[in-house]
């Protein structure tokens, strides 16, 4: 049996109180109504029982009222969170900080009981007219529903006031916000554009992901040994996020997660010959130039794609990067065109998703077999990829009709 533990005049001390004599402090340690472990200090006993009956009472109130169903959007998101202890840190803070910036400060005010389904596709719809994408708004979708589906199981609330508002604005916004592969000859007038002085070191990186359709965290994780030059082969088998790691002065830094995406982004993947000419371009420009990748990561170490202090590339870099040679590339190109008196050739604003996204349609275009291009590009629902085969068989369709007429086949 523990032994009583008593203060400097023999008071016996409850559960979770202590007494530090080396400051002459009393101690009480609790766990909060959301999961995290809090402290309370007092140089009286007493004051600090007052303290600590408070404590318990603030604990029954919110719990009353969340369970009376007028608890505020942001408590409840704090006790689902609290819930979810298999969350990796990169994860819970990407959570924390994507809440903090677009529910926490206004929408999350509301009491759950007040919020109604057009509550939340007004919200939806507000969020887009800011200028947010439809991803980003989904990842706002992704943190509320599941908040509201754990009050609906707990009795507080009938029904999940965001079921189906994520669906509603996609379908509203699916012409203007669908995502478009870069067409062959865009992606040869990029990746030409690459071969000057200026932008020549970036073409390795960009061929090497037009060529794989690897996800930029799987790109930015690559490392020499997850190469096989013998038999042309790349391993998938992880991936390094950058994140937010304090919450209170917005550091980042960067993670390893073991495995790809998902399951079935663990995978093999064969090297095109541009794929491997490109690895051999980066090898060499790092010798010649006297750069290499000099960060160690979760115990890994040898990336392939470094910047020239030898630290990881991270996607929002890269996406900017991307934009500045579109943007240069369609000023020269304006220019050419006047001089030639044609029509000039322009690129559209792309990302580094667009370019898994193109790569993915280039296979489309040339394999049928459905499971291999789901298991070249990690897809973990296949309906991922029939979506992509489906826009590139409508578009082939419209070609060969297009080819028929000018044929005088019929």
């Amino acid at each position: 049996m523990m032994a009583t533990r008593r203060d400097k005049l023999g008071r016996v001390l409850r559960k979770g109180e202590c007494y530090k004599r080396s400051n002459n402090l009393y101690v009480y340690a609790y766990t909060d109504s959301l999961g995290k472990r809090r402290y309370i200090y007092s140089k009286d006993l007493m004051s600090l029982r007052d303290k600590e009956d408070q404590i318990q009472k603030d604990k029954l109130d919110r719990l009353g009222v969340y369970c009376i169903g007028k608890a505020d959007i942001n408590y409840v998101f704090d006790r689902y969170l609290s819930t979810k202890n298999n969350l990796r840190g990169p994860t819970r803070a990407n959570y924390i900080y994507n809440y903090d910036r677009y529910v926490r400060p206004d929408f999350g005010k509301k009491h759950i009981s007040d919020v109604r389904y057009s509550d939340i596709v007004l919200y939806y719809n507000s969020l887009m007219n800011q200028g947010l994408g439809i991803s980003t708004v989904d990842n706002v979708h992704s943190l509320l529903h599941p908040a509201f589906e754990m009050a609906v199981r707990d009795n507080v609330i009938r029904n999940n006031p965001t079921n189906g508002a994520l669906a509603e604005i996609k379908k509203s916004r699916n012409n203007s916000e669908k995502r478009h592969a870069l067409t062959y000859e865009e992606e040869r007038a990029f990746l030409d554009y690459l071969d000057d002085d200026k932008n020549r070191r970036w073409k390795p990186l960009f061929t090497f992901m037009l060529g794989t359709g690897v996800r930029v965290s799987e790109v930015m994780g690559l490392r020499w040994c997850d190469l096989d030059f013998d038999q042309r082969e790349i391993s998938i088998n992880h991936r390094i996020v950058y994140y937010q790691k304090n919450e209170k002065d917005h550091k980042c830094g960067y993670d390893v997660l073991d495995g790809a995406k998902t399951e079935a982004g663990i995978r093999m993947i064969p090297m095109l010959d541009l794929v491997y000419e490109a690895l051999l371009e980066e090898k060499n420009n790092q010798k010649k130039y006297g750069y290499h990748s000099i960060v160690e990561v979760g115990g890994m170490k040898g990336f392939v794609f470094c910047n020239r202090n030898g630290g990881i590339h991270n996607g929002s870099t890269l996406n900017r990067k991307i934009k500045n040679i579109v943007d240069d590339y369609n000023a020269e190109e304006e220019i050419k065109a006047k001089r030639e008196h044609r029509e000039p050739i322009l690129l559209p604003r792309f990302s580094c998703h667009i370019m898994r996204h193109t790569f993915c349609t280039r296979l489309c275009e040339n394999e049928t077999n459905i499971k291999v291009i789901q298991s070249v590009m990690g897809h973990k629902d296949i309906q991922t990829t029939l979506d992509i085969y489906a826009e590139v068989s409508e578009k082939k369709k419209i070609d060969v009709f297009k080819s028929l007429n000018q044929s005088n086949v019929l």
